[in-house]
């Protein structure tokens, strides 16, 4: 697939299907990043706490949403970064999440004329359609005149 920068069209929407994240889903995460916290790895010590259960690391759920809307691979674009990345609800053992995007910014590169930037918001939601994580993705394109 190829879809230079002059082919994202502002406004234009897409939803992921869904994912149930799994306790391995985090004891594998924990095992990459190094990231033991208790709020991830200890049933017993997160029962006393606000949310009673083990939560999902947001870096896990940022990867995760990520994934779930890369179902092709656009030859002529690749991740310049995210902005703005904000968790804002957990997720627990057990949820279904979902990513759901808009391309809401396309501008030049400050230095690179054959490429631009587009950014999409990405907003993951529960199976409740509760947000979860928000965070704008940015594509470095390439333009078809280049």
């Amino acid at each position: 697939m190829k879809e230079y920068f002059e082919d994202y069209v502002v406004g234009s929407t897409r939803v992921s299907s869904g994912r149930t994240i799994t306790e391995a889903d985090i004891v594998l995460h924990a095992g990459q990043t190094g990231d033991f916290y208790p709020h991830h790895m200890d049933a017993a010590w997160c029962a006393t706490q606000p949310f009673k259960e083990r939560i999902a690391h947001g870096t896990l759920i940022l990867s995760v949403s990520v994934g779930m809307l890369a179902g092709e691979i656009n030859e002529v674009a690749m991740s310049y970064g995210y902005d703005k990345v904000r968790f804002i609800a957990p997720v627990f053992i057990g949820d279904t999440i979902t990513s759901h995007s808009e391309i809401v910014a396309k501008r030049d590169h400050p230095k690179r004329s054959a490429e631009g930037l587009v950014d999409e918001q990405v907003t993951v939601k529960n199976q409740k359609g509760e947000t979860v994580i928000a965070f704008v993705h940015v594509y470095l394109v390439q333009r078809r005149s280049a």
